[in-house]
């Protein structure tokens, strides 16, 4: 199995446990001298050998993102940082938003306000780490779908 399909399947198992949850939760009390719709022990038995199927998977996931190396490191290193490039990316644009909207006055007497930094500066660099979350991101995708799983 690919390591992009068990992540794919990690997804689904997460998906399962939480409806499964959501149903053991609408069946836990029942009103007096009625059945739950659904027998809460099966379902607490099909919740709990999916988190062992979890648990298994996620683990081999760490180990091979650890143990798996590319050219800029390994998957490990490129997930850490790719979440922090997304950081990055996401407070500079905030940043720049706030510094971009001067407001206008009315009068000549209102107080002016004024960016407190060179907005175009900025967007180049917010372009230049936007552009390595891409090829970060890609690195990582390139990398899911040619590894095998450990």
């Amino acid at each position: 199995m690919k390591l992009a399909e068990a992540l794919q399947l990690r997804a689904d198992l997460q998906k399962r446990m939480e409806q499964l949850a959501a149903r053991l939760y609408d069946n836990a009390t029942v009103q007096e001298g009625e059945s739950p719709a659904e027998d809460p022990a099966a379902l607490l038995t099909e919740y709990d050998e999916c988190a062992s199927q979890l648990e298994d998977l996620m683990a081999r996931i760490n180990r091979t993102n650890c143990e798996t190396r590319t050219d800029r490191g390994t998957l490990t290193e490129l997930l850490s940082r790719r979440d922090c490039l997304k950081l990055r990316v996401g407070t500079y644009q905030n940043f720049l938003t706030s510094a971009s909207s001067l407001t206008r006055r009315a009068t000549r007497s209102e107080i002016r306000i004024c960016s407190a930094v060179s907005v175009p500066a900025y967007r180049k660099k917010a372009d230049a780490l936007s552009r390595e979350l891409r090829e970060t991101d890609n690195a990582i995708q390139a990398a899911n779908w040619s590894t095998e799983l450990l």
